[in-house]
């Protein structure tokens, strides 16, 4: 699997997006988050189950005025 353009070590079998969020301390309030480049809502983290040949895309969400 790939997080962010870089290999992942930690894939496992039933892998989902929560844990990955969570085995890498990622705790910024406003994530967008893209599995293949498709959009992941929030609500899909707990059941969206990555694959070994995924592309997880984990950013940031900044804004200002």
């Amino acid at each position: 699997m790939i997080l962010n353009h870089r290999p992942y070590k930690g894939w496992r079998e039933g892998l989902t997006i929560r844990d990955v969020l969570i085995e890498n301390k990622f705790s910024w309030p406003k994530l967008v988050i893209k599995v293949n480049k498709v959009l992941i809502w929030p609500e899909q983290y707990d059941t969206t189950v990555l694959m070994e040949d995924d592309d997880l895309e984990v950013m940031h969400l900044l804004g200002g005025g």
